[in-house]
């Protein structure tokens, strides 16, 4: 077990060295990893019963880290999409890729069971992707983690269903259904009352006692114990641990928590990447590659295409619904799981396993390089109907203002804009892209609309041609300069206030037509500053001298800094 490890730690240490230089995502190196050591190619690393046990935890890791950022509150407003979309994902494409499968030859009771395997998505790779790419609470972010949720639960259930289909279990499908179901909602409730009632209390006597190993152990603990109570009810252990995250993430220490985890996640869950990759058999895409082509094909067309049509149906954006369809369009771990359950008991063809099972990974290979270009390809396979549509509404709600402000990004910074100038009395429209962000702020704000500032037409429908000023507060700064250019075509002299962390970048910005840049740090650092002078006793006078001074030679006075030991970004 030991010599495994190193094996697979070493390995992936190159590997995923070289894809960050190559600026690939690490995910394909982990996949790369496990085909290269596995007993398909070098068989360096010998199958084992511990290793597939310490990769779910990666899984498991993983999902609890999710749920921190998913709280109560969240939850209950997409319950609409879990159960709505994601029920009809599943029966769609089920139905579909089963279909399919009859048409190939296959007996129709497997081919249905393993048409809703294939329906299933990679909850690891799609999760993982969307977080690294700060997408996961976008549109097509929350469709898919909604989707993705579902997922688990049938998951689960198609795993139960196995050895009733087979004839060697007593329990009928029509039992396993609401039973599955029903653990799930104990298992809830369960989870909401120790959240409520036990876990504050642990974390608050931890934390307490200021000692981070008894907080990363208690951290530790919970995720464990709830991946094994999830396991003993026969339910799926990350669901189990996505539940207890999500009950968390209202409390205080959220961001600790996922700040402790964060180094057991990541490895566990290259782990986890790894040992996907160890079941391919390399000799398969010599023999039989163009089979396995037109599987993995085949299956990312069809699922991508029912999630897209299927939210197209729903009344989302066709931008939306494609980008959608593309996060989900893969396979999943799950679906490993059951056609090993199936050939198990003796429910596929032993002749399609291998090709299905290559495609499904090469599908979820295909999937980080595919969420990278989503934007590109949604582009161009979206209609310009919806788009056209929500423009007006925007134009049409702006049509009246003229010297007003626009704002884009609406978060801390931008609320707290948008709170000044409704005192001042000062109209604005504020633009952001985050959807449950704008639905909680349209209940009471009516000024604010969805959608991303990086497009010149959105700009255009929020009037920027006639406003007065536009303040960019976006966190990202790659994000405003884009937003920044975009703005200057439409508008070459309107005043552009910048908010970005530090100074880093604020020549590229001056340079790309920023009227002013606000660094954050610098500014906070001045306050600080002005403060300490004013109780050393200088006179309010005195300190306003040297902030004004500061400020005119653009901050050149605080310029430069000491990097030290427990430094990350700031």
């Amino acid at each position: 077990m030991f010599s495994n490890l190193l094996i697979i730690f070493a390995s992936s240490l190159v590997v995923i060295a070289l894809f960050q230089r190559l600026r690939l995502p690490p995910v394909l190196g982990y996949l790369c990893v496990g085909m290269l050591i596995g007993p398909a190619a070098f068989n360096w690393v010998n199958r084992s019963e511990e290793l597939p046990d310490l990769a779910e935890l990666g899984v498991v890791f993983l999902l609890f880290s999710l749920g921190l950022e998913f709280s109560l509150s969240k939850m209950l407003a997409m319950r609409r999409l879990v159960l709505g979309l994601g029920s009809l994902q599943m029966l769609v494409s089920a139905l579909v890729l089963g279909g399919l499968l009859m048409l190939l030859g296959i007996p129709s009771t497997p081919a249905m069971l393993l048409g809703a395997g294939l329906a299933l998505s990679s909850t690891a790779i799609v999760s993982k992707e969307l977080g690294s790419l700060g997408e996961i609470f976008s549109s097509h972010g929350q469709n898919a983690i909604a989707v993705l949720l579902f997922q688990d639960i049938m998951a689960v259930l198609l795993l139960t269903l196995v050895p009733v289909f087979a004839g060697s279990s007593e329990q009928l499908w029509y039992w396993a259904l609401p039973l599955t179901l029903g653990k799930t909602v104990v298992l809830f409730v369960g989870l909401l009352l120790a959240s409520r009632w036990l876990l504050p209390r642990l974390f608050h006597e931890v934390a307490a006692a200021r000692s981070p190993e008894l907080f990363v152990l208690l951290a530790l603990v919970i995720v464990l114990l709830t991946a094994s109570l999830t396991h003993l009810l026969g339910l799926s252990a990350a669901l189990g641990a996505f539940l207890a995250g999500m009950l968390l993430g209202e409390s205080h220490y959220r961001h600790q928590i996922e700040a402790d985890l964060r180094p057991f996640r990541d490895i566990l869950l290259g782990l986890f990447f790894v040992s996907i990759g160890m079941l391919i058999d390399l000799q398969l895409f010599t023999s039989q590659g163009l089979l396995i082509l037109a599987l993995t094909l085949g299956l990312m067309l069809i699922k991508g295409c029912v999630v897209a049509l299927l939210l197209k149906w729903r009344g989302s954006d066709s931008e939306t619904a494609w980008r959608s369809g593309l996060a989900l369009a893969q396979g999943g771990e799950f679906c490993f799981a059951l056609m090993a359950q199936m050939q198990l008991h003796k429910l596929m063809l032993g002749d399609l396993g291998g090709p299905l099972l290559s495609a499904t990974f090469c599908s979820m290979l295909l999937t980080p390089l595919l969420l990278r270009a989503a934007p590109h390809i949604a582009a161009r396979l979206h209609h310009k109907s919806s788009e056209e549509t929500k423009l007006e509404e925007i134009s049409a709600l702006s049509a009246g203002l003229n010297n007003h402000v626009v704002i884009c990004g609406y978060g801390r910074v931008g609320q707290a804009i948008g709170r000044l100038l409704n005192h001042a009395r000062q109209p604005y429209i504020a633009l952001d892209n985050d959807p449950v962000r704008i639905q909680e702020a349209a209940v009471a704000e009516k000024c604010v609309h969805y959608g991303d500032s990086r497009r010149r037409e959105l700009l255009i429908a929020a009037g920027l041609e006639r406003a007065k000023l536009l303040v960019i507060a976006v966190d990202r700064t790659d994000v405003a300069l884009l937003i920044l250019k975009q703005a200057r075509r439409c508008h070459s002299t309107v005043p552009i206030l910048v908010r970005t962390r530090d100074d880093s970048r604020q020549a590229e910005l001056k340079e790309a037509g920023a009227s002013e840049v606000v660094p954050e740090l610098l500014e906070s650092s001045l306050m600080l500053a002005s403060q300490a002078l004013i109780l050393l006793g200088l006179s309010d006078q005195q300190v306003q001298v040297h902030v004004d001074q500061v400020r005119r030679d653009r901050y050149r006075l605080l310029h430069g800094f000491y990097p030290g030991a427990t430094d990350e970004e700031t």
